[in-house]
């Protein structure tokens, strides 16, 4: 067993302190009402990973506007005022365990699966998506063909990110983290073949991450400095599960270099396994890429639930804090018990994802 001893330390991100540094790592759900309002069960649920000893609980994504930011029916939003009200109770929730909360924000771009505002997706070019839709978040079939955003949408996209992160901040939440990552719309920005544009958001690797920058700097603005701002990075889409950045590790000194001068608190890097190299010709893996080129506080995710893992990422000064998917539906204590030497329990897809991924009431 290896050392876990500096995994339930303190840890201080942006301007808070974390008594250890295990997260939840942000899991779409589907358990809002239609209306996208946070449900007694959502309370609860979060609630209990508070309960259990993590540091840190990211949320669920969550969409920021009344046009095309939605992903998934049921998924809940803080496009309102209202919406944010219901909020606060989870953070109270999490806040009263102990632990702190950071809100995801999510636009899903070119991967909506349901929408209640439109019947159309926007993405950075009108690029047919891989793969099909996810059936236990509710889709079918493939998914439809965006339309290209136009200028005046991308300023639309980026004060309705400042607004969520204004209202995220006004209810009580820790921090916020821009979804970044798995395909949706900052990661479409970011990635060679879903952004065919000519202006000055596509073409090169600088090009591409314009928007990632430009909303980070447009949301501390609005925030100060005192509010903690992360994103979250990947390679993966969630229907492109192996996408490589072309560029390969030239394009992780772009990428990380840059997002390390906007302003963010921390970067939430998720792969497969987070330990393995990034690329096949390279031998570091992309958390390991993300610290060098950035020299920011760095979130591990990727198959840590076992505490060896979690540890060794963290000891070896890779990562500064490792959060769990899989790991914590199984284990909503895994903290707690990792720290009483008790055993952790497997994770079930079928029991926990199946036939839809709301939450279960044996989760509870």
């Amino acid at each position: 067993m290896s050392d876990t001893k500096l995994l339930f330390e303190p840890f201080n991100i942006g301007k808070i302190t974390l008594k250890n540094r295990v997260g939840v790592a942000p899991m779409t759900r589907i358990s809002a009402t239609e209306e996208g309002f946070v449900t007694n069960k959502m309370v609860n649920y979060y609630g209990s990973f508070a309960e259990g000893g993590y540091g840190l609980i990211i949320t669920e994504g969550t969409y920021i506007d009344d046009k095309y930011s939605q992903t998934y029916y049921d998924q809940p939003g803080i496009a309102f005022d209202e919406q944010a009200h219901e909020w606060k109770k989870v953070v109270d929730a999490v806040h009263s365990a102990g632990s702190k909360i950071f809100m995801q924000l999510q636009h899903t771009g070119p991967l909506s699966q349901g929408n209640r505002f439109a019947n159309e997706t926007v993405a950075p070019s009108s690029v047919q998506p891989k793969g099909e839709q996810l059936k236990f978040y509710l889709g079918e079939g493939p998914f439809r063909l965006p339309r290209e955003i136009t200028k005046e949408e991308i300023a639309d996209v980026k004060n309705s990110f400042v607004d969520a992160a204004k209202r995220a901040k006004s209810i009580g939440f820790d921090g916020i983290e821009l979804h970044g990552a798995n395909g949706y719309l900052l990661d479409a920005f970011l990635t060679e073949y879903t952004n065919q544009r000519n202006d000055e958001y596509g073409g090169t690797t600088e090009n591409r991450v314009r928007l990632l920058v430009e909303t980070i700097q447009d949301v501390r603005k609005a925030v100060g400095e005192d509010f903690t701002i992360g994103i979250r990075i990947s390679q993966s889409k969630v229907n492109d599960y192996t996408y490589k950045w072309s560029g390969k590790e030239q394009d992780a000194k772009i990428i990380f270099g840059t997002l390390g001068k906007t302003g963010l608190d921390y970067i939430h890097v998720t792969e497969y396994k987070a330990w393995k190299p990034a690329f096949e010709t390279g031998k570091d893996s992309l958390v390991v890429l993300a610290k060098e080129y950035s020299q920011l506080p760095i979130i591990a995710n990727g198959q840590l639930e076992k505490p060896e893992r979690a540890s060794e990422i963290i000891n070896n000064g890779h990562a500064d804090i490792v959060t769990l998917g899989k790991g914590a539906l199984a284990n909503h204590d895994w903290v707690k018990k990792v720290q009483n030497g008790e055993p952790l329990e497997e994770f079930y897809p079928e029991k926990v994802l199946q036939p839809t991924a709301v939450i279960k009431d044996f989760e509870l």
